[in-house]
């Protein structure tokens, strides 16, 4: 079992950062991948970001790419989703979530963990 917990969330200004933080703890798979999605309200979860454990290689979805960073640092279990420039519509529930595989995956059904979500609103 992998544990996932979020943080970082808030209200912010249109055009504002954030930063959201994914603490992993339990079991660790040397192929983890570790991955961000979000919900908005009246909406379907969709993939945000996602980075391997071991590589640092990431992806990330068209609509945050040039806005949006994700890292992670080894030595604290954790990965961060660095978000600049922040739109209205990029406010949702953000999830954390992470699989047990070699490549990485953009559909949420992929991902065997979950965190709790961490909610981040971006005024206009």
């Amino acid at each position: 079992q992998v544990q996932l917990v979020e943080s970082g969330g808030g209200l912010v200004q249109a055009g504002g950062s954030l930063r959201l933080s994914c603490a992993a703890s339990g079991r660790t798979f040397s192929r983890l991948i570790m991955g961000w999605f979000r919900q908005a309200p009246g909406k379907e979860r969709e993939f945000v970001a996602a980075i391997k454990w071991i590589s640092g290689s990431t992806y990330l979805t068209d609509s945050v790419k040039g806005r949006f960073t994700i890292s992670r640092d080894n030595a604290k279990n954790t990965v961060y989703l660095y978000m600049s420039n922040l739109k209205p519509e990029d406010t949702a529930v953000y999830y954390c979530a992470a699989e047990n595989a070699l490549t990485i995956a953009t559909s949420e059904g992929r991902y065997d963990y979950w965190g709790q979500g961490t909610q981040v609103t971006v005024s206009s």
